[in-house]
């Protein structure tokens, strides 16, 4: 049996400790001692300690082991007080032992226990209180962890719908404010469109204005060049008159050609001052469209800022929307931990249930074995119950039996007190006739002789 063990044989000493620390408590911890162990162990404090475990592991009180089920018409339960508890100790620890990896518990053990083999079964029932307690903090370690988490979750779906609210409160516009709302947009695409269609008659007269500015400033340079080519030939002009004793027609001849010159620098220069004053007006007219659009600039600053504003609020939506998004990818990672942890949870429940079913099967043979027993003693029961009733009806047969004996006894005693009288009658009359015939006979002889 030590060889095939799954856990590990202690010593009395540890073992008493363990269980005055972790099973008993009070009066039985400080009455339990080695001597009820080893040598020779006690039933009784075997028994009492069985019922402990028994408390410990699944809460089964010490007082509910002596009651008798209710719900079981049972003849004569005063028979069944004696084995009542040894019976229910000895059903529980059949379905306890198994989880401790002992799976040969008698009633042997519990009425005559051996120092060795309890000594085995207090070392599997040890361990596997510590593997219980072991695993307990574990599971209460996950159930602290799952519990934070549930209460993490909550606070970001509280966090999540409050910021779906906000969105819906900030997203949604006022039943008052739709009408102004819409009109104010209305505006503003009116205005949009009318800004866009005086950008584009502005850069058109901006472009009108550079081209005759550009033109302008060629015919100021012709103009320059043209006064330096004059100012040349007066100089060539002075210089040669100096030189050259020139005659009357050519000097009037040549003043003519300067006159018509100076005639057409005139007309240039009096159309390029009419040009001026066109540039000047255009100009004012431009300056005066330069306050229109800034004032439509203003405005649009002013929608920029509303804009900026709705902007800004779109923003936060968005923000919102990425930390409700964040908190859903949150709580998904969370929905898939748990998923993780409920899988780990169902692969030791797997198992637990695969050792769980390789017990039953070595606790079915047991549970047929116990059967067996509990059939036996259920027709010894029926026996004795069946013994019991034909006792019961001898008992009566023999009341009846005697009840005719004493009416037979009373019967035959009147009879024989007849059959006496009619004796002693009969005995009377047979003697007179002996008697009678006693006469006759001395009669007879007489009469011979």
């Amino acid at each position: 049996m030590e060889e095939n063990l799954t856990f590990p044989v202690y010593k009395v000493e540890e073992i008493l400790a363990f269980l005055r620390s972790d099973v008993l408590a009070g009066p039985e911890a400080r009455n339990f001692t080695k001597s009820d162990i080893v040598p020779t162990p006690k039933p009784d404090s075997i028994q009492r300690l069985y019922m402990r475990i028994l408390q410990l592991v699944f809460g089964f009180r010490p007082d509910c082991h002596y009651m008798m089920p209710v719900n079981e018409n049972i003849q004569h339960p005063l028979i069944y007080e004696g084995i009542l508890p040894i019976a229910s100790i000895y059903l529980r620890m059949c379905q306890f032992l198994p989880m401790c990896h002992v799976y040969d518990f008698q009633m042997n053990d519990l009425l005559n226990p051996k120092a060795k083999r309890t000594i085995f079964i207090l070392c599997g029932i040890m361990n596997f209180l510590h593997f219980r307690n072991l695993r307990r903090e574990i599971y209460l370690d996950h159930l602290q962890g799952y519990k934070s988490a549930v209460e993490k979750s909550q606070s970001i779906a509280k966090g999540i719908n409050e910021a779906e609210l906000k969105i819906t409160k900030l997203t949604t516009i006022p039943p008052q404010q739709q009408v102004e709302f819409k009109e104010l947009s209305a505006a503003v695409t009116d205005l949009h469109h009318a800004m866009s269609q005086e950008s584009q008659a502005v850069n058109s007269i901006n472009e009108e204005i550079a081209q005759l500015k550009s033109e302008h400033a060629e015919k100021t340079l012709k103009l320059n060049n043209k006064k330096v080519d004059l100012a040349t030939l007066k100089e060539d002009q002075a210089r040669l008159k100096s030189l050259i004793v020139e005659s009357p027609e050519e000097l009037r001849n040549e003043k003519e050609k300067l006159k018509e010159t100076v005639k057409k620098i005139k007309q240039t220069i009096e159309k390029t001052n009419v040009n001026l004053v066109e540039l000047q007006n255009k100009i004012q007219g431009s300056i005066k469209c330069q306050e229109e659009f800034q004032s439509f600039y203003k405005l649009q600053l002013d929608l920029q800022g509303g804009m900026e504003k709705m902007n800004s609020l779109i923003a936060e939506i968005r923000n919102r929307s990425d930390v409700v998004e964040r908190q859903r990818k949150d709580l998904k990672n969370m929905s898939t931990d748990e998923t993780q942890y409920k899988r780990a949870v169902g692969m030791k429940m797997d198992k637990k249930t695969k050792l769980q079913i390789r017990r039953q099967k070595k606790q079915e043979v047991k549970d047929q074995q116990v059967q067996i027993m509990f059939g036996e003693c259920n027709q010894v029961q029926d026996k004795r119950e069946d013994v019991l009733k034909q006792i019961k009806q001898v008992i009566d047969e023999n009341q009846q039996v005697k009840a005719k004996l004493q009416f037979l006894t009373e019967c035959c005693s009147n009879e024989t007190a007849k059959a006496q009288a009619l004796y002693d009658s009969l005995m009377g009359v047979l003697e007179q006739y002996h008697e009678r015939l006693a006469r006759h006979a001395e009669k007879s002889i007489e009469r011979k002789m």
